[in-house]
């Protein structure tokens, strides 16, 4: 109880300084304003998921102050959304983290959230909704400038720590892979994969029989 009191003192007043900095983050929101509706509605979804995670209830735009001002890992993802011209334009002084790299044609679903994605390189085809992940991912093809095999990734997939998925696989909607997991074949619809090469463990129906 009382780290779950020191942790929304800490926040709120990490809230606080993000909005007496807000004047760091003008060509951000002007950017964000800007963007087409659908692109906003990612990065709004983006920002839910970031102040959930710090159970905090606050509105979109304040919301994105906050993720933009405490978090390096947000920016990456929010420098990707609005596109390279315009990141290499208003990201310079404050940029992301550059151990974590998202690559500029990789296509991702709103929602996404990197859990202190240190030394991680995502370069799929496509990510869909609500995707998230740890550190030391990696997601690629097998030989470099071979874009057309990579890896393509459905909604609400759950990559633990140190997973790499290599090559034109598919995973599935609703997939968890666990720590460590070496996937190079395709993982089916609400599958639990582990293990170097991947193997399905169970399905998630299966928790409920």
């Amino acid at each position: 109880m009382k780290d779950n009191t020191k942790r929304k003192i800490r926040n709120y007043a990490r809230l606080v300084f993000s909005v007496l900095f807000f004047w760091l983050y003008i060509p951000h929101i002007f950017v964000y304003l800007l963007c087409s509706r659908g692109k906003r509605k990612e990065i709004n979804e983006d920002v839910i998921v970031e102040i959930e995670s710090e159970n905090l209830k606050i509105g979109y735009l304040v919301g994105l102050l906050f993720a933009l001002h405490n978090n390096r890992y947000f920016r990456v993802l929010f420098y990707h959304r609005i596109g390279a011209i315009l990141s290499y334009c208003i990201g310079w002084y404050r940029p992301g983290d550059r151990y974590f790299v998202i690559s500029k044609s990789t296509i991702i679903g709103g929602g996404a959230y990197f859990a202190h994605p240190f030394s991680t390189e995502i370069n799929a085809k496509s990510i869909g909704r609500n995707f998230r992940c740890r550190h030391l991912t990696t997601i690629g093809n097998k030989k470099d400038g071979d874009n057309d095999n990579r890896p393509t990734i459905g909604d609400n997939v759950t990559l633990g720590v140190n997973v790499t998925i290599i090559g034109g696989v598919r995973i599935g909607n609703n997939v968890t892979i666990g720590a460590g997991t070496v996937v190079v074949k395709d993982i089916p619809d609400n599958a639990v994969a582990v293990g170097n090469p991947a193997r399905v463990i169970r399905y998630k129906e299966d928790i409920y029989n």
